[in-house]
């Protein structure tokens, strides 16, 4: 089922709840950039495990309305907001969240500002925030993120400037999204780049692209300020996965992670890419449920 929600301030939310009526709500945040759509392998992995699954474009994505601070002052934080908004219109109370990418950060949002109603969370192959890291979040990077995320520190002109150029992505087929990735994409993520997976992915970007570069412009630049959480006051139970091969955000942003969230459980998987880890959707979900005390 699509519906949209009406936030506070008078924006829509395009959401997305599919699974059993029954199933205990699960929310899934989206990669960067991306939009709601059907994700087979997770709502499979999901739907098997009795989770219902919830998701919602963020601003400017999808037919989700952009934040008219987006561009200036737009924190993770705020997705936490939309994310309890949703949840109220749905009649919804306690839930697990799962982030992937871009998403990660807004699921440990969720770990820290809900939580007498997030029971769990999971970040997957998460950006860490560049206003705490040891280090510069570039380093490691392929070439195409690191052109990205130079953009975004330079500012808002310099990141539409860029982004202007990479709209062909909003376009992409199946069959085109592993040569698109480019470099982001080593062969481990290539080679999970088929079928359900790939037709996901497509949909999910076409989807990003609608309304223009404006979420993803904004999405770049609230990983890049501070967050407005503490990661090292998180009392729910929180778990952090990430392949070593991953091109897109570095396995050391994983490892700073898991050492700066409180109580964080790691699962640092060899072997794997940022994409090709998707395929341990079932793994990540029982993990989850055993972190939440429903296992």
């Amino acid at each position: 089922m699509n519906d949209i929600v009406r936030t506070i301030d008078g924006r829509d939310l395009d959401v997305r709840d599919t699974g059993p009526d029954e199933g205990f709500p699960l929310v899934y945040h989206h990669g960067t950039p991306q939009g709601a759509v059907p994700f087979p392998t997770l709502e499979r992995a999901a739907a098997e495990l009795g989770l219902r699954v919830i998701s919602y474009s963020r601003p400017g994505y999808g037919s989700s309305s952009p934040r008219a601070n987006g561009a200036t002052t737009a924190r993770v934080a705020d997705d936490a907001a939309d994310t309890r908004e949703v949840l109220d219109h749905l009649g919804i109370d306690e839930f697990l969240t799962i982030g992937w990418s871009g998403g990660g950060p807004r699921a440990l949002a969720c770990a820290a500002l809900l939580p007498g109603r997030c029971l769990a969370a999971a970040c997957c192959v998460g950006i860490a925030p560049a206003d705490q890291y040891d280090g510069d979040i570039r380093d490691g990077m392929a070439e195409e993120n690191i052109e990205e995320y130079t953009a975004v520190f330079a500012g808002v002109e310099a990141l539409e400037e860029f982004l202007g150029t990479q709209t062909g992505l909003f376009t992409v087929s199946a069959d085109e999204v592993a040569v698109g990735l480019g470099a982001l994409a080593p062969p481990v993520d290539r080679a999970a780049l088929t079928g359900e997976l790939a037709g996901y992915l497509a949909a999910s970007v076409n989807a990003a692209g609608r309304q223009g570069i404006v979420g993803w412009r904004d999405d770049d630049l609230t990983h890049t300020r501070p967050w407005g959480f503490d990661l090292a006051e998180i009392r729910v139970p929180v778990s952090i996965w990430q392949g070593r091969l991953d091109a897109m955000v570095p396995f050391a942003h994983a490892e700073w992670l898991a050492a700066n969230v409180a109580g964080a459980r790691a699962h640092l998987v060899d072997g794997e890419g940022h994409l090709s880890l998707i395929q341990k959707a079932p793994a990540i979900l029982e993990d989850l449920l055993h972190l939440a005390g429903m296992g």
